[in-house]
């Protein structure tokens, strides 16, 4: 067979569009909760990508992965073509242990990509259960309903799965993630005590990631923590896609997150505050690039990928953006984030600099 290599950045955008068929279930995905869900880990042309498999667009994706063979290489075809061979991440040795009190380590925190240590400190939200406030595209609570994982991590139970997740399995840096606890902190309390005692036990660079907290202040608090990076996700740009998206959470407005973001990269630094876009929900190519312009000149990091639908929550069927679409916005992006001296490779940790879940990153050259 005759394979494209490299693979190309139009592939993987793509991939990600996409999804991707498989003709085995030897691995398996991540269904629910936050991150990448009804997603699998791929290696790829030398890299780790996130790509969608469990969603209902993957299951009429034109790509198809064939069962890999003795060596755990399988190929990616599109029709009769093949396009390349990729192989799937191992299960990571930290998740072969438990607790003391009996709760496995993988419900304490997940392997993302290749090197990526991740945890949803809080599993649930104060608008989770509520359709009328809740983001349309969340699923933070199938996975604990599934018992996949428990509602809240302790700081000591983070600290032990992290040290061993550096020690067994060579993890880089790790993302802290939230359900929105209240109306006012927004989760930067619990974010500082979990990064406090992961720093306390393991030398690992650490992402927070929760909405604008009420006051500023919290910005300095989370830095001393031990939280390297910031992450406060926008994920839709204009206040109509907002609203109709994520009804409670576009209560906190478009001005107060570039409020936040100004003081943030003056406490973090230019290129360690990020902010998560999914392009597909209704925002345009213009708006998008035009919002990005914005951050970009504010030191911010807007990482941006295609929308993925989980199945079981209210926009299942909603499609993802066509590899097009995402091409329009990535090439201008790439170019604009070059110009601004923002570069993924250069973050501490977070899902930017992992790049895992979008093929940005190729276009920054």
């Amino acid at each position: 067979m005759h394979y494209v290599e490299p693979v190309s950045p139009q592939l993987i955008n793509e991939l990600q569009s996409l999804g991707l068929r498989l003709e085995h279930d030897s691995v398996a995905d991540r269904r629910g909760g936050a991150g990448p869900s009804d997603h699998k880990a791929v290696n790829i042309g030398g890299k780790t990508v996130m790509v969608p498999v469990a969603t209902v667009t993957a299951s009429s994706s034109p790509f198809v992965a064939a069962q890999p063979d003795a060596h755990g290489i399988s190929v990616i075809r599109h029709g009769e073509r093949a396009l390349a061979k990729i192989a799937f991440p191992r299960q990571p040795r930290f998740y072969r242990l438990q607790t003391l009190d009996g709760v496995p380590y993988s419900h304490i925190a997940t392997l993302h990509a290749a090197d990526v240590l991740a945890t949803t400190l809080l599993q649930s939200c104060i608008r989770y259960n509520n359709r009328q406030k809740s983001c349309q595209f969340c699923a933070i609570g199938q996975s604990l309903a599934a018992g996949k994982t428990i509602l809240r991590k302790t700081p000591q139970q983070l600290a032990e799965v992290a040290r061993a997740a550096v020690l067994l399995d060579k993890v880089q840096h790790m993302v802290m993630t939230t359900g929105t606890p209240n109306a006012t902190d927004r989760g930067a309390a619990i974010l500082c005590e979990s990064a406090r005692a992961v720093k306390a036990a393991v030398d690992l660079p650490i992402q927070g990631q929760c909405e604008p907290p009420d006051q500023d202040s919290w910005f300095e608090r989370m830095k001393t923590s031990g939280i390297d990076s910031l992450g406060m996700h926008l994920e839709a740009v204009t206040p109509e896609v907002r609203a109709r998206i994520m009804p409670g959470k576009a209560a906190v407005p478009l001005t107060r997150y570039m409020d936040a973001f100004d003081v943030a990269v003056a406490v973090f630094g230019r290129g360690e505050v990020s902010t998560y876009i999914l392009a597909g929900l209704g925002d345009t190519i213009e708006a998008i690039l035009s919002v990005c312009e914005q951050l970009t000149g504010k030191g911010v990091y807007p990482f941006v990928v295609p929308f993925v639908p989980i199945v079981g929550t209210p926009l299942e069927h909603h499609p993802s953006p066509d590899p097009r679409f995402m091409q329009d916005i990535l090439q201008p992006l790439g170019a604009m984030l070059k110009q601004a001296g923002l570069h993924s490779a250069d973050l501490k940790a977070g899902c930017a600099k992992c790049g895992a879940c979008s093929a940005l990153s190729a276009y920054e050259v």
